[in-house]
């Protein structure tokens, strides 16, 4: 169907549409509501009848809820036969689900939590990731995923960074454009419209506490925060996005016209819809009070822009009923929001093929494949900080402690939005190894794995040190896997939604435990699971050797046992600064040059920067050449530089590009992210890398607000890391300053030959 017919047919059933039947398509039911027993209740649905349907795989509250793929895929198919068949206009659904490191349901695959697919530095795998996801969701009926996350961390004191993939806008919205264009696939008609969150700045709280105000101005605000969902739309066409909880300069998000219209839709042309973050609308009364009621919370999101609440209808029900009769707000308005639901309904087949293969889906959850992929997700997002030579392990060791409250654990490779960790399962929901197990599963069978978990996460009791202590006393190498817990809202998680930090410290007494085991003088190496961020400085200066495994998935004790012991050589990269201590937030790598004043007792800079991780082989960076030397603020530059593995293992580098702009006329970052590349070399295998550099992406907003290309002399520099610098250049752009209406090229061409 060509966009004007598909226009044509959206707008044709809006008029034939009462205000009852408008209103109904902006609001959206849990499944759970239309449900008894577990199975579809036609009597609930007539009750609540809406355009949306959200999580229908959220239903594990009780043993008569469905679980299995073939039994969810059944009450989609019902839900939808009713609401064709059943009602006047016979529309069908849009079934949204979460999806953030896998469609979040029963038996799906998980794979690395948002952080540490940031940390892969690998657009092409998270596509590949998502396509799986796409195929998944598809499988049971959903067509929406509620991801992917867009924020940019600026406090990792917030539970959510987590969620994220990292501190920079740059790498945030190249990873972003690999997820949409993998949930969407080829076409719409048989994807899934990611809906990108959340708009906007919601990376940076005040106090790093979840929904507290943002304080950033205009001009960071477009350089930084919005950069990444202006890429998503320009670059990958998502279709849907969701508000942030907070405000900016006490206007909140959710009712921000200047957001979800003025920049969204009239600078940006957005053409899809927008949804509210759970509650949103509501909490325009109950938690801004800037709503003395439903029906002014109501009209104040219409007018903003939002057009589907979620995830049940609050405001958008009687309340936006009331007004529109009363003449609070047009009609006119109202069907420009349900014109557009329509719209992607279109896109998405549903009115043609709304119905999935009952018997299909489960044969299309976690497979061999799935699950291949989830190992190379995990491998490739574990990134080595430090190692004096100890690692990879001798497998053949004759004792080995493991010791921790990560060890034995299997939902603690999980994040916060995993089916087991967001639903609290008493069961894992997903077949998942241990890191233990995967350790004991790798060593020889001669080796002795001594085993203490020592302490628990953040609990003050220290009755298991001492069997630690004695294990690691009995042993050669001391492997200790700490970190977080993620979950939701509640202890036992100190890290994920609400579960913000005043500390970036090991949490309970685990570090206490660590330099207990420190003190024995034997090799030590420190695994880190965790969701943000950990300051250990400690662990830097003493331990032998440290792995940072965020929430690894379904397969992430096998990955980080590969890393222990040699059959898999780490690649990944920081995402995100690591701090030597909280007190030094915000801490990001593309600070302005007046951002480095060290304290009295401290240095300005992170204990590992961004895009710091090691390998177990070296690599040699030469023969840097940029062409041409001069080029107009309109032009491109060619950068290209080779890169050689000198060590003896196969291995994987992330190439670095960044630039700096060293006079202007507002001052600039110290250097900035424009280019990346991860590439795989065997040993003494040599490559050439060559990007292409657009001047666009030199652009920033002058003193009276316009995007400018500045004439001026421009550096370059080519690294391992945004400290670990390996070559540098210059290019110069003359002629007159440029200004732009808007951003044409996003990201660097990079080739490898």
């Amino acid at each position: 169907m060509d966009g004007s017919s598909l226009q044509h047919k959206a707008r044709s059933i809006v008029g034939k549409m009462t205000l009852e039947e408008k209103i109904a398509q902006l609001g959206s039911v849990p499944a759970s509501e239309l449900l008894e027993d577990g199975s579809f209740s036609r009597e609930r649905a007539l009750k609540a009848i809406s355009g949306g349907i959200g999580q229908i795989t959220r239903l594990a509250g009780s043993p008569a809820s469905p679980k299995e793929p073939s039994k969810v895929a059944k009450i989609a198919n019902d839900i939808q036969r009713f609401l064709i068949e059943e009602t006047r206009l016979g529309i069908p659904a849009i079934i949204h689900e979460e999806c953030l490191s896998g469609l979040m349901a029963y038996g799906a695959s998980t794979f690395p939590q948002a952080i540490g697919l940031g940390s892969t530095w690998d657009p092409d795998l998270l596509q590949r990731i998502t396509g799986t996801i796409r195929r998944q969701m598809r499988s049971i009926g959903a067509c929406q995923g509620l991801a992917p996350v867009l924020d940019v961390v600026r406090d990792p004191r917030w539970g959510r960074t987590e969620e994220t993939f990292g501190e920079d806008p740059y790498l945030i919205a190249s990873m972003g454009v690999g997820y949409i264009r993998g949930l969407h696939g080829d076409s719409l008609s048989s994807g899934v419209v990611a809906t990108l969150k959340h708009f906007a700045a919601h990376g940076f709280p005040e106090g790093g506490r979840n929904c507290a105000p943002v304080h950033v101005s205009p001009r960071e605000l477009r350089e930084v925060f919005l950069f990444p969902f202006e890429a998503a739309i320009r670059m990958a066409s998502a279709y849907s996005l969701m508000n942030a909880y907070h405000d900016i300069d006490g206007v909140p998000c959710a009712s921000s016209r200047e957001l979800l219209t003025e920049t969204l839709r009239q600078k940006w042309g957005f053409q899809g819809y927008v949804v509210s973050d759970y509650g949103a609308i509501e909490m325009l009364k109950t938690f801004h009070h800037v709503a003395a009621n439903e029906m002014e919370a109501a009209v104040q999101a219409l007018e903003a822009g939002i057009d589907i609440e979620l995830p049940r209808i609050k405001c958008y029900g009687e309340p936006l009923l009331k007004a529109v009769k009363e003449g609070i707000v047009s009609e006119a308005l109202v069907d420009e929001a349900v014109y557009r639901v329509l719209k992607a309904k279109f896109l998405l087949g549903l009115f043609d093929n709304p119905y999935v293969d009952v018997e299909g889906a489960s044969k299309a959850f976690d497979t061999k494949e799935d699950r291949a992929l989830a190992l190379r997700a995990a491998q490739e997002s574990i990134i080595l900080l430090k190692n004096d030579g100890i690692l990879p392990l001798r497998k053949d060791l004759k004792a080995i402690a493991v010791v921790g409250p990560n060890a034995d654990t299997k939902r603690g490779l999980l994040g916060d939005y995993s089916y087991t960790i967001h639903l609290n399962c008493k069961e894992e929901a997903v077949p998942i190894v241990s890191i233990l197990d995967a350790i004991r599963s790798k060593v020889s069978s001669q080796t002795i794995i001594h085993f203490a978990k020592g302490c628990d996460i953040y609990d003050p009791s220290k009755e298991g040190f001492k069997e630690a202590l004695e294990a690691a006393s009995k042993s050669d190498a001391i492997i200790a896997i700490m970190g977080e817990r993620s979950g939701m809202f509640r202890l036992p998680a100190v890290t994920g939604e609400g579960r913000d930090q005043t500390s970036l410290s090991l949490p309970g007494v685990q570090e206490e435990l660590l330099r207990g085991l420190g003190d024995l003088g034997k090799p030590l190496i420190l695994v880190l699971v965790n969701g943000r961020p950990m300051s250990i400085k400690w662990a830097a200066e003493n331990a032998s050797a440290i792995i940072e495994a965020w929430f690894p998935g379904e397969e992430g004790g096998n990955a980080v046992a590969d890393i222990l012991f040699g059959d898999y050589n780490p690649g990944g990269k920081l995402p995100i600064s690591i701090p030597q201590d909280a007190g030094q937030i915000p801490l990001y790598y593309s600070r302005r040059a007046s951002s480095f004043r060290d304290y009295v007792f401290m240095s300005a800079k992170p204990l590992f920067p961004f895009g710091h991780g090691l390998s177990y082989t070296r690599f040699e960076y030469s023969s840097l050449k940029i062409e041409p030397e001069r080029i107009n603020p309109a032009g491109k530059v060619s950068i290209t530089f080779e890169i050689k593995n000198i060590g003896g293992k196969r291995g994987d580098e992330v190439v670095q590009l960044y630039t700096h702009d060293p006079i202007a006329s507002v001052s600039r970052p110290i250097k900035e992210l424009k280019g990346f590349k991860r590439i795989t070399l065997e040993p003494n295998e040599k490559k050439k890398a060559s990007f292409t550099l657009f001047m666009d992406q030199l652009a920033f907003y002058d003193r009276h607000m316009r995007l400018v290309v500045e004439p001026g002399l421009y550096e370059v520099m080519i690294g391992s890391s945004s400290e670990d610098i390996r070559l540098t250049g210059k290019f110069e752009v003359t002629g007159e300053t440029r200004i732009l209406s808007a951003l044409h090229n996003f990201f660097s061409e990079v080739v490898i030959e």
